[in-house]
């Protein structure tokens, strides 16, 4: 008998809504800082910027400000909320936590060399771009090594959670990418990190990620702080 196709076959991804489109590229330069941080924005400034309807520009809105990107103040429009290094402080507590728990998942899981191959890759892109003296591509780099490890601690739960936080530590990276040190360091930390999860070591691996986020920290919040970025 030929099989039928039916229609939950045929159909693809579903296409995002206007709605998730407009909050996608309204994180985009509120990353960037395209969107600055303490900047005002009526509702229809936004939606010409995207050249959407105000519908799903609000609704958009409403979904950044769960995520504390911005501020809707009825009738006043958006304001994009300024970078506090108080807050950057609790976000990064939060993460190294996160990030832990995914670094010792995916030591205790025995990961595959194809696995760790995907670090590898991110941490060689990383030290090539410091080569080249390309700082964009280096913090690409180091987000694509922090995205796999969570990818490979195998929990969506956890995933979800950290991308949630990632947005406001990119806006603050984005600031202060060209005014912190050559980050060789930081180079190093996800080359012994490697190390201890190919040997699946639980314990190191906690560690020494540990060590690496609360050094990022320090890092990012002495320099919003110095350089004032947060008075806005």
């Amino acid at each position: 008998m030929q099989h039928e196709t039916t229609q939950t076959e045929t159909l693809g991804p579903k296409p995002r809504s206007q709605t998730q489109r407009a909050a996608a590229e309204l994180r985009r330069m509120i990353v960037s800082n395209e969107l600055p941080a303490g900047s005002n924005y009526l509702e229809t400034e936004l939606a010409d910027m995207l050249d959407m309807s105000r519908t799903p520009v609000r609704e958009a809105t409403l979904m950044l400000e769960a995520q504390g990107l911005l501020e809707v103040r009825p009738r006043r429009g958006v304001r994009i909320l300024s970078i506090s290094p108080d807050d950057m402080e609790e976000i990064y507590q939060i993460l190294t936590e996160l990030e832990c728990l995914a670094a010792e998942r995916v030591a205790a899981s025995g990961a595959s060399a194809a696995d760790l191959a995907l670090l590898h890759e991110a941490a060689d892109r990383m030290e090539a771009s410091l080569k080249d003296d390309d700082r964009e591509a280096w913090a690409a780099a180091d987000e694509d090594f922090h995205a796999r490890l969570v990818d490979l601690a195998g929990s969506a739960r956890l995933k979800s959670i950290i991308s949630t936080y990632n947005d406001q530590v990119r806006r603050a990276r984005a600031l202060t990418l060209y005014i912190r040190p050559l980050p060789t360091k930081s180079n190093e930390d996800h080359r012994a990190l490697i190390s201890a999860l190919e040997k699946g070591d639980v314990q190191l691996a906690r560690q020494l990620h540990r060590e690496h986020r609360i050094a990022a920290k320090t890092l990012m919040i002495s320099l919003l702080r110095k350089h004032g970025f947060h008075q806005v």
